[in-house]
């Protein structure tokens, strides 16, 4: 059984005004983590945020921070039509974000008309690890079809399978083969027809129809004999793509076959030759194609990051607008505010949001961000109370000053060890600390621990404290 879902954007989604690249995301919960879900997006430009440009903007996608694929809708635009591009990724985690972010290519905001996704069974592009790699969809065909798209309900998965013709000879199937156990289960449908050829001799496709960027690809081809005789050797043949061979001796039959490569190099244009074999007395024919460019994930913040800073979002009722997807990843599209650490693990390293003109509170999960060394929530206005960050250890700037907090200061934040002092507050190289709470509404006491700590410097002034502030 399949699980549908569908989002529909009734409006183009607009670009934050910031002064950098920054994706929008669309988040949606997953039922399992070891799920490979096929994110399909459909584009259909009719200007953007009011305006119609003369030619559609060019921009990214991006799941769970690996880029997906460039998303250029103009010569569909041209014809009238819509664009659509399909992947398969696994869920890593409870929820999936597919974001579009503006790029270099063109100046008008990125959009979206519709994003769907299913879930697949455990038999669908099985041999892909899907641990380290994804798959973008490239072609899907049915080959000798001529009608409209074959899509669901005959393609349980909601498929797109484009119709394609070749200047060879298209063979009406006399028998369609039961796909319930077929590799990829493609539908039964695309078996009603075939490309082959008059006479006992090789077939020649160019396909996909268009040149391709060199890349590692997943190649899936369909074959079933649509022959009524009985014959285990009538229909044998030899495969190669850019003459390079690809598979040799498939016998055909009413039951079909599925010949697929994992991981196979292209680049420019791609003829795939059928050959008959030596032992074959029928000429070759192939019903439907599937290629996928592999993709390499781009690796995913670290997990307790990315929730603390979720639950820091939903602390405050103005969050930054690109606060969205993955916080660190891809590196052209860190979020607002965010730096993040180099390296195969991903850990946000420090937070500067000064000056944004934030409102609400500080959320405790702040102090999940455990690689923080340094916090810049100043002129804000942020109220409530300080939370615990003891469990920052390497936590060397913390700026709060300008804000509406309340409350008392934290008595932990004098056991920080590796607060300590430097000239200039902003000058982070020099990895020195500095504590500033000045301009809030705290109350009580300020701790022992903080006041003539050596080496520290603590700005307290515009407070309430009913114990002086440190000379």
């Amino acid at each position: 059984m399949v699980t549908r879902r569908k989002l529909h954007i009734r409006r183009n989604i607009q670009k934050p005004n910031c002064p950098r690249l920054s994706p929008h995301a669309l988040h949606r919960p997953v039922v399992s983590s070891r799920e490979q879900e096929p994110p399909a997006t459909t584009y259909y430009y009719g200007g953007v945020n009011g305006l119609d440009f003369d030619s559609p903007p060019v921009f990214d996608q991006i799941v769970d921070g690996t880029f997906w694929s460039v998303v250029n809708t103009t010569e569909d635009y041209g014809k009238g039509l819509s664009s659509y591009y399909e992947g398969v990724f696994e869920a890593k985690g409870n929820t999936m974000s597919v974001c579009v972010a503006s790029n270099t290519y063109t100046v008008s905001d990125p959009f979206i008309s519709s994003l769907e996704m299913l879930i697949l069974g455990d038999s669908i592009y099985n041999t892909t690890k899907f641990d380290s790699h994804a798959l973008h969809l490239v072609a899907r065909h049915s080959f000798g079809h001529n009608g409209s798209i074959i899509m669901y309900p005959d393609d349980q998965f909601d498929r797109y399978w484009q119709p394609y013709e070749e200047n060879v000879s298209v063979t009406a199937s006399k028998k369609i083969p039961a796909v319930s156990g077929f590799w990829n289960i493609p539908p039964s449908k695309v078996f009603e027809t075939a490309l082959s050829t008059a006479q006992l001799e090789s077939m020649e496709l160019r396909w996909p129809p268009f040149s391709l960027p060199n890349s590692t690809y997943y190649i899936a081809l369909y074959f079933a004999d649509n022959s009524d005789s009985m014959s285990s050797n009538s229909r044998v043949i030899d495969m190669h793509i850019n003459d390079v061979r690809y598979y040799s001796n498939l016998v055909l039959s009413s039951e079909g076959a599925a010949v697929f490569a994992t991981r196979w190099p292209l680049g420019g244009l791609t003829k795939i030759t059928l050959s008959p074999a030596a032992n074959s007395n029928g000429s070759p024919l192939i019903n439907a194609g599937e290629i996928f460019d592999v993709l390499r994930l781009g690796g995913r913040t670290h997990t307790r990051d990315v929730i603390a800073l979720e639950e820091l979002k939903n602390s405050l009722r103005n969050p930054p607008l690109d606060w969205n997807g993955d916080p660190c990843l891809p590196r052209d599209y860190t979020w607002t505010g965010v730096k993040c650490s180099e390296g195969e693990r991903t850990r946000v390293i420090s937070l500067n949001l000064t000056g944004m003109g934030l409102l609400g509170s500080l959320s405790p999960s702040i102090a999940n961000l455990t690689a923080l060394n340094g916090i810049w929530l100043g002129n804000n206005s942020l109220s409530g109370v300080i939370p615990d960050l003891s469990s920052l250890k390497l936590l060397e700037i913390l700026h709060l000053q300008d804000n509406q907090l309340t409350g008392e200061i934290p008595s932990s934040l004098g056991e920080m060890k590796s607060l300590r002092e430097f000239d200039s507050p902003y000058l982070t190289q020099f990895f020195a600390s500095s504590r500033f709470l000045q301009n809030n509404s705290l109350t009580g006491r300020i701790p022992d621990s903080l006041i003539g700590r050596p080496g520290l410097e603590v700005r307290t002034s515009g407070n309430q404290f009913l114990s002086p502030p440190p000379s």
